[in-house]
Parts: structure tokens; C-alpha cells; sequence
């Protein structure tokens, strides 16, 4: 009680708590460090950084849901799933149906770009709305029992997925051709191409796109975490029963932290499937989901830089591990059981930087208790 009563008696007023536009001008800044340092290390390593930069989305999405709120979400890489096929899908046909072929566009900011970032606010709007309805179970749901809700919910993903219709063959004139000649009647038979996976996406998802909407997704969590809609989310965390007495309405904010959640994890997904990387019904599996969740408890359960400094390590570690694939597995194990039983609370536990400054100012520099 004494928790989530300091909780809701912080300023709210910190400074940056406004809307300004130097940070939005550091998150460009940001875009073009990353698209000038993948240029100069080489296709592979700029092909891993556009991944880790996909999941550090992916990591600070969850975290409003299962580290402000304190659900316990496991279906988070269906969202994911279902914002990628969208975006994929959205850019994939308006090529075909605009320059009869699917072939990336030349230029930084092309017609298939254009596509891409309309695809990316569909596919980001039909994963916030299944977050909606998702997340009104947790209004009834807890712990193990929202769990299992959310699980099921990913998994639902992936079998329907599973069982969409036949891609159009963007390589084949006949079948583009017939496409562009029909094609609302197409699209009615859900051509995702099934379990084979969703193929020949463009890659327009640039490292400077990427860690853009990185910056982006980083710097709204920190917004959201110091409004008045973040103390709500973290006074639900810390006792659901005294949240109610002080005034919040448990069912607004639970749902619009799903909601959130599960539209920057749409845009992460978004991003990925215009990355180059083979994108196919797994994505919304257990496993996608479970490699989340493990970035979040890692870095901290409630820590923005906890959540994307642990994404940019556990996607990077599998890598580095490459040379020695053998042992990979079993490294990147006793990497996680180490760090859980010298931090169970994570790497940075609650945390943020912008924490850490506001107390050396209000000691004067001096230290002061943890």
C-alpha cells in the first residue's frame, strides 16, 4: 500500500514530461546513426541490427502490459504476427496491383515505401483492436489463468494463419495479370500463402526506418509512463484493490494497456516482414512469444532501458554464439540463468535513467538510499 501510495503522490510534472521537439528530432537522429553504421559494417551485421531493432519494439511494447500493468500477456507474438501479414500483404498486392510487380521500388522514400507505412498503420489498427478484445478477458483474468488466455489467442493466430489460400506468384505475368484484373476476388480467398509463409515481400524496412520507430516507440512508453494513464497502470500492478479505492477504473486502463501494446507490437511485426526475414505463421508461436518475454524479465519488469538494452543482448548473444553452434544453446542458457539468480530483478530492476538523475538532484549530488 505504502508502494502505490508514493506512486500516485510523484510529480507528474518532470522535466520533458510536455510534448516537445527535440526529442522527436533525436529519434530521426537516431534513424540516421543506425542507417549510417549498418553502412559501414556490411549487409550482414546491418541484417542483425534491423532485428534487433524490430525487437526492441517488440520488448517495450510488452513491457506496458506485463511491466507497468502487471498482466501476464504470453500471446504477444500474435499481435505481432497479425500486424506483419497485414503490413506484408497491404504493400506485397498494392505493388502488384499498381507496378505489376512486387520488386523494391529504387529510391529511399519510393511509392513501396508509401505502401509499406500504410501497411504498417493497418496492420498496427487490426492488432490494436484484437488487443481490445483481448484484453477485456483480463478485466475477469490473473496471472496463470490471463496467461493461458493470451496463449491460446497466439495460437489461434497461427492456425488460421495456417490455413489462409494460395499467394499470388508476383514472378508469373499470367497470375499478376489476373490479379490486377480481379482484384477484390483474390483477396476474398485470403491468399497468404498458408503455412508456407508470407514470400518475396520487398525489403523496405531500413535500418533507419527501424531504429526510427524504435526511438519513437522508446520515447511514447516514456510519455505514457509519466502521465496520469502510467501512474494508473503501475498503481494497478502494485495492488488492483487499493487502485479501485483511489478512484481508477481498473477496466479502462487494463484494456488500454493492451491496446497499446498491441499496436506498437503490429508495427514491430510490420517492420520484420518487410526486413528480408522469412515471415510464416511461427512468428505468432510460443516460442516468438516466450523470446519476448524473456527480454522484458531480463532487463526489468517496468524498466523502458531495461527492456531494450536486454533486446539488443539476447538477439545479438545468439549471433556472437554462431561461430561455436554447438554449445550456442546451452552459452545463451546459463547467460539467462546467471543473470536471474545474480539480478532476479532484472538488469536494471524499475528503474530508468531519467530516475537515477532526478535523485542525485534531490540529494544535491550527495547519494542517497535506494
Amino acid at each position: 500500500m505504502s508502494s502505490l501510495a508514493s506512486i500516485m503522490q510523484q510529480d507528474q510534472r518532470r522535466p520533458g514530461a510536455g510534448l516537445m521537439v527535440v526529442p522527436w528530432l533525436a529519434c530521426i537522429g537516431v534513424g540516421l546513426a543506425m542507417m549510417l553504421l549498418a553502412d559501414v559494417l556490411g549487409p550482414y551485421p546491418s541484417s542483425v541490427m534491423r532485428q534487433v531493432g524490430v525487437f526492441v519494439i517488440a520488448a517495450v511494447s510488452l513491457n506496458i502490459v506485463n511491466g507497468f500493468t502487471g498482466q501476464f500477456s504470453m500471446g504477444h507474438a500474435g499481435f505481432m504476427a497479425v500486424g506483419g501479414y497485414v503490413a506484408a500483404s497491404v504493400t506485397y498486392y498494392a505493388s502488384l496491383w499498381q507496378y505489376g510487380t512486387a520488386t523494391a521500388q529504387e529510391g529511399w522514400l519510393s511509392g513501396g515505401h508509401v505502401f509499406m507505412f500504410i501497411g504498417l498503420i493497418a496492420g498496427a489498427g487490426v492488432s490494436a483492436a484484437l488487443g481490445f478484445v483481448v484484453g477485456l478477458p483480463s478485466l475477469r483474468l490473473r496471472g496463470d489463468y490471463l496467461a493461458i488466455v493470451t496463449l491460446g489467442f497466439g495460437e489461434i493466430v497461427r492456425v488460421v494463419l495456417q490455413l489462409t489460400g494460395q499467394q499470388v506468384n508476383g514472378k508469373d505475368p499470367a497470375a499478376v495479370e489476373a490479379f490486377r484484373n480481379d482484384p477484390l476476388g483474390t483477396l476474398a480467398t485470403v491468399p497468404l500463402n498458408g503455412s508456407l509463409g508470407f514470400e518475396g515481400v520487398p525489403t523496405y524496412a531500413t535500418n533507419l526506418w527501424i531504429w526510427m520507430l524504435a526511438a519513437v516507440t522508446c520515447l511514447v512508453a516514456y510519455r505514457i509512463k509519466e502521465s496520469s494513464s502510467g501512474r494508473a497502470f503501475l498503481s494497478i500492478r502494485e495492488d488492483e484493490i487499493a487502485a479501485r479505492s483511489m478512484g481508477i477504473d481498473l477496466t479502462k486502463y487494463k484494456v488500454r494497456a493492451f491496446t497499446l501494446a498491441a499496436f506498437f507490437a503490429g508495427i514491430a511485426g510490420g517492420l520484420l516482414a518487410h526486413a528480408g526475414v522469412p515471415f510464416s505463421p511461427t512468428e505468432a508461436g510460443f516460442q516468438r512469444s516466450f523470446e519476448i518475454i524473456i527480454m522484458v524479465v531480463l532487463g526489468g519488469l517496468g524498466s523502458i532501458r531495461g527492456a531494450g538494452v536486454a533486446a539488443i543482448i539476447l538477439t545479438i548473444w545468439p549471433e556472437v554464439l554462431r561461430p561455436i553452434a554447438e554449445y550456442r544453446l546451452i552459452l545463451y542458457a546459463v547467460l539467462l540463468i546467471g543473470v536471474m539468480l545474480l539480478r532476479p530483478q532484472g538488469l536494471f530492476g524499475v528503474r530508468e535513467i531519467w530516475d537515477l538523475r532526478g535523485r542525485a538532484a534531490r540529494t544535491g549530488g550527495k547519494g542517497g538510499s535506494a
